[in-house]
C-alpha cells in the first residue's frame, strides 16, 4: 500500500515540476489550483478562515462538504497556508484509492493483481485528471469513497462478520458528506447487496442483521440518530440479544424507509434525465440551458471513453472482459456493476462519468491479464507477464499525465488585479461577469457575483444581456436593476422575479428590455456598488455568453446569427491572411472570405497600448455599408473577425476599446487582461 501511494502521489508532481517556480502561475509564494470550481471550496474555507465573504449568500458551510472542513482544519492547524493545502489535497486524498483496491485484491487470494491495479487505477486518465495535484474538487473522493464501499461490502459476504457490515453502514452515512453527487451511484450499490444477499444466503441470520445495519446507514435521515442506531444495533448483532423475526421485519421496514427518505428511484431517474437534457427550457419562458455548452456533459465517442478509463481502447476492451470472468469467478463482483455501469453511461452522459469506472477496470482488466500470465507454470515468467501487461497500461496513462500541461485556472497579473480591487471595493459589492469567473472573484476579490459555477438558472439571460448588449444605458440599467432585486428578494432567481415568469403576469422580455434602452426607468434604490467584469479571456467564449441572450423568450428561438470568430494562429501571406477554418482576409479585394462567400470588410481596427499602458485605437474604413469588421489586438497578437452585433456590445466598446459613457460608468481598473468598472446609476 506504502509502495502504490507513493507511486500515485510522485506521479502526480510530475505537474507540479513543470509549473512550479513560473511567476504567473504563482501567487502567494505558491502555486494556484487549475479548477474553477475548487474555488467554491475554497471559499467556504476562507470564509471559516478569515471571516470573509460574510455578505455573500452562495457561499458554502464550513461543514458543507469533507473538502471544505479538512481544508479549514489543516490551514488552521498545521503551518501550512489555505492555498498550499488545495493545491496539493487532491492528490494526498485521492492516492487513498490503492488502499481498497489491494485490500479487494487480497480478500481474494489476488494480492499481486490488486497491488498492480492499485498502480494502475490511481492514475489513470480520467482519475488523474480529476485529482491531480491542484484540482481541488471533491472529485478526490469520487472514486476513492465507493471503493472502500466496494471493499467493505466484499468483506461483509465473504467474511460474514459484523464489523465489516458496520463498516459498511459507516460508510455509507459518511459518504454524503464526501461526495454527494455520487449518491445515486451508492445507492445501487446497497441495493444490489441486499438483492444479493437475499438470492444467495437469504438462510443465514448474518444476511438480515448486515441489511439490517447497511439499510440505516443508506437512510436520508439525521446523521447523529444514524450513528446511534447503526451502534446501538451493532452491539445487539454481536451479543446475538436480536430475535432472528425481528431482525428479518426490522430489516424489510428500513429498507422501505431507506427507499424513501433517499428518494431513490427519482434521485436516479434525475440524474440521468439531467444529463440527457439538452435545449432550452420548455416551461413558462424558453430560457437557453447551460447543460448542452459544458463539454464533460456532452456524449463522447467510444475511443474517448475508453482512454478515460483505461488510457486505451485495447486497455478498456481488457478491462470489460476482465469484469465479467471476474463476476464468473466471483459472482461477488456483481456488486461493482454500477460501477462500470456509470463509465459506459459515460458514451451518452459526458467525460465526467468515466471516472467512478477507472478503479474497478484496472482491477478487472489485471485480472484478465492474471488469468493468462497464469498459463505459465513458472512463477518468473507469470511476474514478468503480469509486470508487461502492467507497463502496457501505465505507459499511456503516463504518457497522457506528462503531456497534460493544465494551466491555472487564473494568471498571477489577473489575481493581482483583484486582490488590488478587493482593497477598493465592499465586501457586499456586487460583480457582473460570466459564471466562468465567479468563485476566483469570491476568494481573490471577497466580493458577490450573481452568478457562478454553480448557479445555472435563468439569470444566466440577464448576465448575457449586459454584457452583449448594444445598448449601455440598458447594461447599466439591468445591472442596477438585477442586483439590487436578488438582494430585496432574499436572493431568488431575478430573471424570474423581473419577469414573473410562468405566472399569469408574465412580461413581454422584449418590452421590458427596449423600454431599459429607450424609455424612462425608476431604478431601485442604490444599496451597494455594482461592477462590471471583463477579462481579456472572456473572448475565447463570447459566442458561448451570446447564446444565452439570443434568443426569443417567447419562442426559444435565436434572435439572429451573429458572427465572431477569434483567433491567435493566423498566416499572412502576401495578400491574404489565412485566419482558419475557413475564415481569411482578401486584401486585395477588401474582403473577408467566410466559408464559401465573400463579404466586404467594413472597418480594419488596430488597437495597442503604449508603453505607460494607454490604449491607441487606429480604424481603417473600408466600406462603411458592411456589417463585418476585423480587429487586430496587437499586444495581444490576436484577430478579432465580427460582425456589427459583437462590435457594438458592452463587452467589445468597453474591454477592447476602453469606450464607455462617462455618465453611466466609472474606470476602476484599465488593465489589458481585465478591464473593471463602477455602474454610477
Amino acid at each position: 500500500m506504502s509502495v502504490a501511494y507513493i507511486f500515485s502521489y510522485l506521479i502526480r508532481l510530475i505537474w507540479v515540476s513543470q509549473f512550479y517556480g513560473n511567476p504567473q502561475f504563482m501567487w502567494n509564494n505558491e502555486l494556484m489550483i487549475n479548477t474553477n470550481d475548487g474555488y467554491f471550496f475554497a471559499s467556504g474555507a476562507q470564509a471559516w478562515l478569515e471571516n470573509t465573504l460574510q455578505n455573500n449568500p452562495r457561499v458554502p458551510d464550513f461543514f458543507f462538504t469533507a473538502a471544505i472542513t479538512l481544508s479549514g482544519l489543516l490551514a488552521k492547524y498545521t503551518s501550512f497556508s489555505l492555498d498550499t493545502v488545495i493545491l496539493y489535497m487532491p492528490a494526498i486524498i485521492s492516492s487513498m484509492v490503492v488502499i481498497p483496491i489491494i485490500l479487494i485484491g487480497r480478500l481474494f487470494g489476488l494480492t499481486t493483481v490488486g497491488f498492480l491495479a492499485a498502480l494502475v487505477g490511481s492514475i489513470a486518465w480520467s482519475y488523474y485528471n480529476r485529482t491531480m495535484v491542484g484540482y481541488y474538487d471533491t472529485d478526490m473522493f469520487s472514486a476513492m469513497a465507493p471503493m472502500f464501499i466496494l471493499y467493505f461490502l466484499l468483506a461483509t459476504i465473504k467474511t460474514e462478520k459484523a464489523h465489516f457490515a458496520l463498516l459498511s453502514a459507516l460508510a455509507f452515512l459518511v459518504y454524503p458528506f464526501l461526495y454527494d453527487a455520487g449518491r445515486a451511484i451508492v445507492y445501487a450499490m446497497g441495493i444490489l447487496y441486499m438483492v444479493y444477499m437475499i438470492l444467495f444466503h437469504r438462510k443465514d441470520t448474518f444476511t438480515y442483521n448486515s441489511i439490517l445495519l447497511i439499510s440505516i446507514g443508506l437512510m436520508n435521515i439525521d446523521p447523529w440518530l444514524q450513528l446511534a442506531v447503526i451502534f446501538i444495533l451493532y452491539y445487539g448483532i454481536k451479543k446475538e440479544k436480536l430475535p432472528i423475526n425481528v431482525v428479518i421485519y426490522t430489516s424489510a421496514v428500513t429498507v422501505f424507509v431507506f427507499l424513501y427518505t433517499g428518494h431513490v428511484f427519482d434521485l436516479v431517474l434525475g440524474k440521468v434525465m439531467t444529463y440527457f437534457s439538452r435545449g432550452v427550457e420548455e416551461n413558462g419562458l424558453h430560457f437557453f440551458q447551460v447543460k448542452q455548452t459544458v463539454r464533460e456533459a456532452g456524449i463522447i465517442p467510444f475511443d474517448v471513453m475508453a482512454n478515460r478509463i483505461s488510457g486505451s481502447v485495447l486497455g478498456v476492451i481488457a478491462a470489460f472482459v476482465g469484469y465479467i470472468l471476474l463476476v464468473v469467478r466471483h459472482k461477488e463482483f456483481i456488486l461493482a456493476l454500477p460501477l462500470i455501469g456509470i463509465g459506459l453511461f459515460s458514451l451518452v452522459g459526458g467525460l465526467r462519468f468515466t471516472v467512478y469506472a477507472v478503479p474497478i477496470a484496472a482491477i478487472s482488466a489485471l485480472y484478465l491479464f492474471h488469468l493468462l500470465s497464469n498459463y505459465s507454470q513458472k512463477r518468473p515468467v507469470y511476474y514478468l507477464a503480469m509486470a508487461i501487461f502492467t507497463l502496457s497500461m501505465l505507459y499511456p496513462n503516463i504518457t497522457h499525465i506528462i503531456g497534460y500541461k493544465v494551466p491555472t485556472v487564473f494568471m498571477n497579473k489577473e489575481v493581482a488585479v483583484l486582490d488590488d480591487f478587493k482593497k477598493k471595493s465592499s465586501s457586499k459589492d456586487y460583480v457582473i461577469t460570466w459564471w466562468d469567473y465567479g468563485y476566483p472573484i469570491w476568494y481573490y476579490a471577497d466580493k458577490n457575483t450573481l452568478i457562478d459555477g454553480g448557479k445555472h438558472n435563468q439569470d444566466n439571460f440577464l448576465v448575457s444581456e449586459i454584457l452583449l448588449t448594444t445598448s449601455q444605458i440598458e447594461a447599466a440599467r439591468l445591472s442596477r436593476i438585477s442586483v439590487e432585486t436578488y438582494v430585496a428578494s432574499d436572493y431568488k432567481i431575478v430573471a424570474d422575479t423581473l419577469f414573473k415568469n410562468k405566472t399569469p403576469q408574465q412580461v413581454d422580455v422584449s418590452a421590458y428590455l427596449e423600454n431599459l434602452r429607450y424609455g424612462e426607468v425608476t431604478l431601485p434604490q442604490k444599496t451597494r456598488e455594482v461592477y462590471l467584469y471583463l477579462p481579456m479571456r472572456m473572448l475565447d467564449i463570447l459566442p458561448t455568453v451570446k447564446l444565452f441572450s439570443n434568443i426569443d423568450l417567447s419562442t426559444g428561438n435565436p434572435l439572429s446569427q451573429p458572427f465572431f470568430y477569434s483567433t491567435q494562429r493566423f498566416q499572412d501571406i502576401g495578400n491574404v491572411i489565412q485566419f482558419g477554418n475557413g475564415v481569411a482576409l482578401l486584401k486585395n479585394e477588401g474582403k473577408v472570405q467566410i466559408g464559401q462567400q465573400k463579404v466586404p470588410l467594413g472597418e480594419f481596427i488596430k488597437v495597442s497600448y503604449t508603453q505607460a499602458g494607454k490604449i491607441s485605437v487606429n480604424r481603417q474604413t473600408v466600406n462603411p455599408m458592411s456589417h463585418i469588421s476585423i480587429i487586430y489586438l496587437e499586444s495581444y497578437n490576436r484577430f478579432l473577425i465580427l460582425d456589427s452585433e459583437y462590435l457594438n456590445s458592452t463587452f467589445i466598446q468597453m474591454f477592447v476599446f476602453e469606450n464607455y459613457d462617462h455618465d453611466l460608468f466609472e474606470a476602476v481598473t484599465l488593465n489589458p487582461l481585465i478591464k473593471i468598472y463602477k455602474t454610477k446609476i
